[in-house]
């Protein structure tokens, strides 16, 4: 089934956004919110959350709407790669997560680490900028940027967390199960490519 009620629906949501942060107009205001409610209500229609979450969701997002910032951690150990088992759908990703206020990017990256394996890690370098939209993830309610950083171990330890159940290393023709919505197979066999090399130039879309 195509995609395109969801992107549809997003920009609706982001009019409306946008809308209610710089209108004075009291009928304006009442437009933009009818607007995020005909949004809410297109994804309800064509997903499995109800109209209630989605209308909390939308109402929580406040001025001109962006997209959200997934960081995510890549750690090499010989010819694997760290990967962590989430505990909400049981598949493995790299470490990671939303962007935190008032951590830079980096910074993040070593405390999602950190969090969910167990490792002491320091950044070397960005990696990747990817738009989530073009990479086969499952559909998600927001537009999502994701920056992968390259970081090495330099203490800790292997262990699970509040949010991960397991910790371990992969060969690159030997993965687990994935989280999808969190990273795919084909970004893992692009980020490998990246191993090793001195100079990487990175890489987006």
């Amino acid at each position: 089934m195509s995609l395109k009620w969801l992107e549809w629906a997003k920009q609706i949501q982001a009019i409306s956004q946008s809308g209610l942060a710089y209108s004075k107009d009291v009928y304006d205001i009442e437009r933009f919110k009818e607007l995020r409610n005909i949004s809410a209500e297109i994804i309800t229609e064509f997903s499995n959350k109800n109209l209630e979450e989605v209308k909390s969701i939308f109402i929580k997002e406040e001025g001109y709407q962006t997209p959200k910032v997934d960081i995510r951690a890549v750690v090499f150990q010989d010819d694997k790669i760290l990967l962590v088992k989430e505990k909400s759908d049981n598949g493995w990703t790299l470490p990671g997560g939303w962007a935190d206020i008032g951590v830079s990017p980096s910074e993040n990256a070593v405390k999602e680490v950190e969090e969910e394996s167990g490792y002491i890690v320091k950044p070397k370098r960005v990696l990747a900028v990817l738009d989530r939209n073009m990479h086969p993830h499952t559909p998600h309610i927001y537009h999502i940027y994701k920056i992968f950083f390259e970081c090495e171990i330099v203490g800790g330890e292997a262990k699970s967390s509040v949010e991960t159940s397991d910790v371990g290393f992969f060969a690159k023709d030997a993965l687990p199960e994935l989280s999808v919505d969190r990273v795919t197979e084909s970004q893992i066999v692009m980020l490998f490519e990246c191993k090793g090399r001195e100079y990487v130039e990175v890489l987006f879309n």
